[in-house]
C-alpha cells in the first residue's frame, strides 16, 4: 500500500492506513499480554481447587474468581486479606500481584511478586509475570536475569526459552545499539546516521510526556524505550502489515521509513499517539474499549481532533459506537477512516464533558472490572445510552 506523504487525503493516505496499524500493535499487546493471562487464569483454577478449606484458602478461591470475572478491586481485597492469614502462601502473592497490575499499580504488582518467587524461587508463573512486568517497564537485564533464573528450575518450560530468547535478540546497549536518553525515554538506533532523528525523537516524546500526562493527570513510572529500525528489522520484529507505521508491545517501535522523517509533523503525530497508548495503559492496562483508546490517542495528536471533524464532515458514512467497542481489524480501509475519526470525535466530547479527571476516573473504574454503561453513569450522571445517540449528526 503506498502511502501518500501527508496522510490527509486520498483512499490509500497514510490515516486510512492506521487501521491496520494501530490495529496490529492492538493485537499484538493482547496477545502477548493475553497468552500470559490465559495461561494464569488456567492455573487460577488448580490454586483454586488445591486451596485448603480454610479462611485464606476460600479468600484466595474469591480472589481468583475476582479476577476471572475482571472485578480487579475484589480480587486484590481477597487476596490481600489471604495473605494476612496465611502470609507464606506463593500463590497468594501471584494472585496478589496479577489484581495489582490489572488495576496499574506495578510498583504493588512488582513487590508482590518479588514476594511470591522469595518463597518459591520455582514458581514459573510468578518468574512469566515478573518477567514481562520489567520488561514492560524497560528494564530489559532485570526481565532477562528473572527468565535465566526461572529457566534452572524449569529447562523444558518452551514459554520460559521463547521468552528468554527473545529478549536476548532486544535491540539495547549491550548488544551494541546507540542510545539517545532523557529524563523519560531512552530511543535506540543502529547508529550515528539517525543520531538526529534519535536526539529529534527525544524531544518530541519529552513534548507530549508533559503534555498528554498533563491532560490525563497520569506520568507512567520509569522509563519508556522506543526503537527506531531500518523498514526489514521492524518487519522481522513485529510481523507488522508493510504499511504499519508504529507498533507496541512494552517498546514503542518505529520503521524508519522516509515519510516519518519527511512528512512535516507525521513523527511527532506517531509518536504521541503511541505515547497516549502507554500513558492509558498505566491508567487502565486493560478492558478499555477501542474507540476510547484509540479515540484518545487520535485526539492528543497534533490536528488529531481538526482531522476527525474533517473527516467527518466529508463524508455521511457512520458506524455504531457500540460497534467499536472491540477490535477495528475487520474494518476496510475506508470504515477504518470513519471508525478512528468517529472514535477521535467521542472522545473528545467526553474529554470536554468530564474533562482529564473525569476522564481518568471513568479508565480507573473500567480497571477495577467496572461495566463500561455502569462506569459512565457514575460519572457523568446520565445513561450511556444518551452518549452514543448524542454523537449521531441527523439528531
Amino acid at each position: 500500500m503506498q502511502l501518500t506523504p501527508d496522510g490527509r487525503a486520498g483512499g490509500r493516505s497514510k490515516r486510512a492506513s492506521i487501521d491496520g496499524r494501530l490495529n496490529y500493535h492492538i493485537r499484538v499487546r493482547l496477545f502477548r499480554i493475553g497468552a500470559l493471562f490465559v495461561a494464569l487464569m488456567m492455573s487460577a483454577d488448580a490454586f483454586a481447587q488445591g486451596a485448603p478449606r480454610t479462611p485464606a484458602g476460600d479468600a484466595g478461591r474469591a480472589g481468583w474468581s475476582a479476577i476471572r470475572d475482571g472485578r480487579n478491586d475484589e480480587a486484590a481485597a481477597a487476596f490481600a486479606a489471604a495473605i494476612k492469614t496465611e502470609p507464606r502462601d506463593p500463590s497468594l502473592y501471584l494472585g496478589a500481584g496479577l489484581a495489582a497490575q490489572l488495576l496499574g499499580d506495578m510498583n504493588k504488582a512488582r513487590e508482590s511478586l518479588e514476594q511470591a518467587l522469595t518463597l518459591a524461587p520455582n514458581f514459573t508463573a510468578a518468574s512469566l509475570l515478573l518477567g514481562d512486568l520489567l520488561y514492560r517497564q524497560s528494564d530489559l537485564q532485570g526481565a532477562i536475569a528473572i527468565f535465566e533464573a526461572a529457566v534452572t528450575h524449569a529447562p523444558n518450560d518452551r514459554t520460559l526459552a521463547g521468552r528468554l530468547a527473545r529478549l536476548r535478540q532486544e535491540p539495547s546497549p549491550e548488544r551494541g545499539f546507540f542510545q539517545s536518553q532523557s529524563a523519560h525515554f531512552v530511543v535506540l538506533f543502529e547508529g550515528p546516521a539517525d543520531d538526529e532523528l534519535a536526539r529529534r525523537a527525544v524531544e518530541l516524546l519529552e513534548s507530549a510526556y508533559w503534555r498528554v500526562g498533563t491532560a490525563l493527570y497520569t506520568f507512567p513510572e520509569g522509563v519508556i524505550t522506543v526503537v527506531l529500525y531500518t523498514e526489514q528489522q521492524f518487519r522481522d520484529t513485529t510481523r507488522s502489515p508493510p504499511w504499519a507505521a508504529a507498533a507496541y508491545d512494552g517498546r514503542i517501535r518505529i520503521p524508519m521509513r522516509g515519510a516519518l522523517d519527511q512528512a512535516p509533523g507525521e513523527l511527532e503525530r506517531v509518536l504521541t499517539h503511541e505515547l497516549t497508548h502507554v500513558i492509558i495503559r498505566a491508567i487502565a492496562p486493560r478492558a478499555v474499549p477501542t474507540w476510547l483508546n484509540e479515540g484518545l490517542a487520535v485526539m492528543f495528536e497534533p490536528d488529531g481532533s481538526r482531522w476527525a471533524q474533517n473527516t467527518l464532515e466529508a463524508s455521511k458514512a457512520r458506524i455504531p459506537l457500540d460497534d467499536l467497542a472491540d477490535s477495528f481489524d475487520a474494518l476496510s480501509g475506508s470504515q477504518a477512516r470513519t471508525a478512528y475519526a468517529e472514535s477521535a470525535d467521542a472522545a473528545r466530547r467526553l474529554f470536554d464533558r468530564v474533562g482529564g479527571a473525569g476522564v481518568v476516573a471513568l479508565l480507573q473504574d473500567i480497571a477495577r472490572g467496572v461495566p463500561l454503561a455502569e462506569a459512565f453513569e457514575r460519572r457523568l450522571l446520565t445513561p450511556y445510552s444518551t452518549f452514543p445517540a448524542s454523537l449521531d449528526p441527523a439528531r
